[in-house]
């Protein structure tokens, strides 16, 4: 729902996410696609649309840092078999569904590329705001490079739905960078160490030369994106720090050196712990294979412990998933897990203002301020107080609003 003058929110108790102050009976007014005023008394401009929220809390959308929106199976060889036009299709529900979550902005970590982050924009398709990547890119044999071990031919394309590049040498990760790039890529993802879905690395494999990485973030800086990298051991993570990456997707089995290197560098984490925990108990359902299924059990544990000491010790974190095919619908699970590590209020500024942040994006998403987009969640309830309101969008989320358009409502 929109209006032409705007729409008013009266009666909103307002989630402030960086002090963590809840600010009742507060007024905002809306226009276009921008909070442009907060009042403390009642607002009434001409022709605006008004909404009395009754106390509810009001709260900025949510961002994840890591998701795979074309990720329709957990069987990655045949989705690369797949239509792109199927997956597309089957690619506007999973989109749809963050929305019914409260998710507003989303970066894809692979697969997604400007024809999908085009069609939301144009809203041919319903979803949040989508920041992508093309395909992420790999070495032979790597994380991105879904060929079983007989299998020998290589064929790849820009179009097909698959969410790896596999490419070998300096000139060859240079041409595949500036070909995502061109394609209008937010941000350049890399495959720096081994990682569960893929049939023939090890986790605790380090991936790319060093000569291949400073290659891909030359690219990047030269068109002002960063480079995000999975990246699982404490060496693997460390020397993509080194290299220049901004950002570490899971990292489970960081150590404290890693510690002190994130902060050195300035460099973020992005934890995926909801996707392990759906992968054990869902996983073959899903689609994956067994044997890959089981390579879960490397990262699993692992993974709140990187989470405590990465917190403890000052490094920046963001919220990310990484869930695949029917296991999306756990996206919210994240919250109560890391919930065991972080207050509430941290969780929910990793999901907010960090990600905003990481997102380069921190002067226009993640807070309930003037001036920002109008990409607000209305939360029935008290979520600093109980996180798991926040888990629990059928009982509790009673609005979803991106760039100042409704696009979810309950009474």
């Amino acid at each position: 729902m929109t209006s032409e003058n705007g729409i008013v929110l009266s009666n909103a108790t307002i989630l402030d996410v960086v002090s963590g102050d809840r600010n009742a009976g507060r007024h905002l007014r809306i226009r276009d696609g921008k909070i442009v005023e907060i009042a403390d008394e009642p607002l009434a401009p001409e022709g605006c649309t008004e909404i009395d929220l009754g106390g509810k809390t009001v709260m900025p959308g949510l961002c994840d840092a890591h998701v795979h929106v074309i990720a329709v199976t957990a069987n990655f060889p045949a989705l690369l078999a797949m239509s792109p036009s199927y997956v597309t299709a089957q690619a506007s529900e999973v989109m749809s569904g963050m929305l019914d979550r409260g998710f507003t902005t989303v970066r894809d970590a692979g697969g997604a590329d400007w024809g999908l982050a085009s069609a939301v924009e144009e809203e041919f398709l319903e979803g949040p705001r989508l920041l992508y990547c093309g395909h992420a890119l790999s070495q032979t044999g790597g994380h991105g490079d879904m060929r079983s071990p007989g299998q020998n031919g290589l064929e790849q394309c820009f179009c097909c739905a698959g969410m790896g590049h596999v490419c070998d040498g300096v000139s060859a990760v240079r041409q595949a960078a500036r070909e995502e790039i061109r394609r209008g890529a937010t941000h350049i993802k890399i495959m720096a160490s081994g990682g569960v879905s893929s049939p023939t690395d090890r986790i605790t494999s380090t991936q790319f030369s060093d000569e291949e990485i400073l290659a891909i973030v030359e690219e990047a800086n030269a068109a002002n994106i960063p480079v995000i990298a999975h990246a699982y051991t404490a060496r693997a993570v460390n020397r993509a720090i080194k290299l220049g990456v901004t950002s570490i997707e899971h990292g489970n089995l960081i150590d404290e050196e890693s510690v002190g290197i994130f902060k050195e560098y300035d460099a973020w984490l992005v934890p995926t712990l909801s996707t392990y925990q759906a992968l054990v108990k869902e996983g073959e359902a899903a689609g994956m294979a067994a044997d890959l299924v089981q390579k879960t059990y490397e990262v699993l544990d692992a993974g709140i412990k990187a989470l405590e000491m990465a917190y403890w010790g000052g490094v920046k974190i963001a919220y990310g998933t990484d869930l695949l095919g029917i296991m999306h619908r756990h996206q919210l699970n994240e919250f109560n897990i890391r919930s065991e590590v972080c207050p509430p209020i941290e969780v929910i500024r990793q999901a907010t203002i960090y990600a905003a942040d990481l997102f380069g994006m921190k002067d226009q998403i993640g807070q309930v301020s003037e001036g920002f987009l109008a990409d607000l969640i209305v939360i029935d309830g008290d979520p600093v107080e109980d996180i798991s309101i926040m888990t629990q969008p059928d009982r509790y989320l009673k609005m979803v609003m991106k760039g100042g358009k409704i696009l979810r409502q309950a009474g």
